[in-house]
């Protein structure tokens, strides 16, 4: 930096010669030396002025812009980081056919407690008895004071009791998010659903998993999140549910039955419009498993699927059908019907006489044991093993239920020919009511195999073939003549045209033999008659119907009334109109004249 002298040589000397003062000239200097100076100080200190400014508009923006966002955003409590694999709470809805809810997720809180952060652990506990009757205060005690850290108190609680928690005060008593799984509509549909219950937790979330049911078989795909969120559609109807759900009860309870189960299955596709098994239980609150007795006394128990019975006479159609099948009669073929018919030592009754012949038809009109087992004789019993098994009757069913493997049907180890005999009407051998919902849908359908679904589907089953089309139709017009002046005319509703077979099985005590007072009583019908659309099962165990003088266990008085009201009831529901029956086709005479 280059400094101007106060006193310069030059101009001091000029000032003496001209007689001028030369100390103005240092005092000029001095004045312009302390300006400069002034002015340099000055545009510092305004950069500086400038520079804080700048900075304090950035920090108030940069504030003011995060006040902005976060007054935006949706308000969330502070979450510790979980430790560990983070547990996926979310599960796909469940519908039926027609996309209404069966089973959904709700979301609410789980109730837990951290006792070393309790403030009054004992006045807390007792507040907590008074609003969870079910709590033992004592026992809330010895926990809040004791050498816990962390306990649970309650695994899902309602907003109302979330908020009688929070007015306690205590900071102990503290809340995780839980998705539980609802089943909005009750009991209804139980066995199908079967349940489900919390698997791994956490602090922030639960894992929900199945127990039963659907909910278990399909317990992956419904925790898949690469679905996206799309629901399992099953093919029952919930209107049709309902329905068959409140008239099988009704039935069960007038006909004095300990138990009772419904299946309603599409001909044609092997859909499963309905599935009701009594008692039954709310999935929503399951109970837990019977740890002694019969496990068919316990309402978890999937009488449909599960219960393996000996269905008495409704088996006595698949013995007709083969026959008919093989050429080996015709429905106009006269059958030895003399009761008893003998067998070595054993002997096989009617349960009444029907003379000494019937013809094929009226064997299966009036269900005569003695004529179908004479029928079963000529089948033989290579061949009687041959056709059950195409029906289904050495497995257990395909359904898509946790509990299908169970109801793997009962057969002798040794098929000898007194076994062909009793089982040809329905003794000796025992299956579901599901086995013999198949089976009757792959007799009348036209004669091809249908394996049973819960899933929704419009496909129709191309199965195997297992009689032919026009033994289907003899088969048809048998079992409708068995509602029109057989042993189910209670079961004949106008303008449906129902057709089916009756049976009444004696059940097998634990020891050996059979009671002579307890039965299982089954309709195996389907509707209409001249075009198939739906098989229906009722079986009903131990009914007994007591309107008149003598007490009465056959199905033809206790299961078919039922079947025939469900059928009333549901028709209209699943879109059939009441319809004439179609005639047979007028015969033309050749008269001469």
């Amino acid at each position: 930096m280059i400094r101007t002298p106060l006193r310069p040589l030059a101009r001091i000397l000029d000032a003496r010669a001209k007689g001028e003062n030369p100390d103005a000239i240092e005092r000029e200097n001095l004045r312009q030396r302390h300006e400069e100076m002034r002015d340099a100080a000055r545009q510092k200190a305004e950069g500086r002025l400038l520079m804080l400014g700048l900075a304090f508009l950035v920090g108030f923006g940069a504030v003011g812009f995060r006040m902005g966002v976060l007054a935006s955003t949706e308000p969330a409590e502070p979450k510790t980081a979980p430790s560990g694999i983070a547990i996926v709470a979310q599960r796909a809805d469940i519908t039926d056919r027609e996309g209404r809810i069966l089973a959904t997720n709700l979301v609410t809180h789980a109730l837990y407690a951290q006792p070393k952060q309790m403030i009054d652990p004992v006045g807390a506990a007792q507040k907590l008895a008074l609003i969870f009757p079910d709590l033992d205060a004592e026992k809330l005690k010895k926990d809040f004071t004791g050498a816990k850290k962390f306990l649970w108190i309650k695994k899902k609680i309602s907003p109302e009791q979330m908020q009688l928690v929070h007015e306690i005060g205590d900071p102990g008593l503290l809340f995780g998010p839980r998705e539980m799984r609802l089943y909005p509509n009750g009991p209804l549909a139980a066995h199908i659903l079967g349940g489900s219950t919390f698997g791994r937790e956490g602090v922030a979330s639960a894992e929900v998993i199945g127990t039963a049911g659907v909910e278990k078989t399909y317990d992956g795909w419904l925790r898949d999140p690469a679905n996206g969120g799309a629901p399992l559609q099953l093919s029952i109807d919930l209107s049709v549910q309902s329905t068959v759900e409140e008239v099988l009860y009704g039935g069960m309870k007038l006909m004095n039955a300990k138990g009772a189960t419904a299946i309603l299955m599409d001909v044609k596709t092997g859909e499963v419009v309905a599935l009701a098994s009594l008692p039954d239980f709310d999935p929503n609150t399951r109970p837990a498993p019977l740890t002694k007795g019969q496990a068919a006394d316990s309402p978890l128990f999937n009488r449909a699927v599960q219960g393996v019975y000996e269905l008495g006479s409704t088996f006595k159609l698949f013995a007709v059908a083969q026959a008919l099948d093989l050429g080996l009669v015709t429905p106009d073929t006269m059958v030895d019907t003399k009761s008893p018919m003998v067998w070595g030592k054993y002997r096989i009754h009617d349960f009444h006489n029907y003379g000494a012949q019937l013809p094929v038809m009226d064997v299966i009109v009036k269900s005569s044991n003695v004529g179908t087992a004479h029928i079963a004789g000529l089948i033989g019993p290579e061949r009687q093993q041959q056709f059950l098994e195409s029906l289904g009757f050495f497995e257990p069913t395909a359904i898509e239920l946790v509990e299908g493997p169970t109801g793997k049907p009962q057969r002798p180890k040794k098929w000898s020919e007194i076994s062909m005999l009793t089982i040809s009407y329905g003794h000796g051998i025992s299956a579901s009511p599901l086995h013999l919902a198949s089976a009757y849908a792959s007799i009348v359908n036209g004669g091809t195999r249908v394996i049973p679904t819960i899933l929704k589907t419009d496909k129709v089953q191309q199965g195997a073939r297992v009689v032919s089309e026009e033994t289907s139709a003899i088969a048809r017009t048998m079992l409708r003549q068995v509602v029109v002046r057989g042993t189910a005319s209670f079961g004949d509703v106008p303008g449906y045209s129902v057709a089916g077979k009756t049976g009444t099985a004696d059940k097998p005590t634990p020891q050996g033999g059979y009671y002579k007072d307890k039965v299982i009583a089954t309709f195996a019908s389907f509707f209409p008659s001249y075009d198939p659309k739906y098989v229906l099962i009722v079986t009903l165990d131990e009914p007994v119907e007591t309107s008149g003088d003598e007490p009465r266990r056959t199905a033809g008085w206790t299961s078919v009334p039922v079947a025939a009201e469900i059928i009333r009831r549901i028709a209209p529901l699943l879109g059939l109109r009441p319809e004439v029956e179609p005639g047979t086709e007028a015969a033309v005479t050749l008269v001469n004249n």
